[in-house]
């Protein structure tokens, strides 16, 4: 889905700039141009990241605790 209009910026690439080590809306602002127009898709945008990270997380959080042989 369309995020940002003005840039035609999509929660796809906002969730691979995030998976490429964008951790706030100003670094993905400064790899995509997401909310540097209108402004209008600023907390969209930051709702995407949030949850993207959050999801990153949570997959991540069981390999921390657990041996993989």
């Amino acid at each position: 889905m369309y995020v940002c209009l003005c840039k035609g910026v999509t929660d796809s690439a906002i969730r691979d700039a995030v998976d490429a080590g964008a951790e706030s809306l100003r670094q993905v602002r400064d790899q995509l141009g997401v909310a540097s127009q209108c402004g209008k898709c600023a907390c969209v945008a930051r709702e995407v990241i949030n949850e993207h990270m959050e999801s990153a997380r949570s997959d991540t959080a069981g390999a921390i605790f657990y041996d993989v042989a």
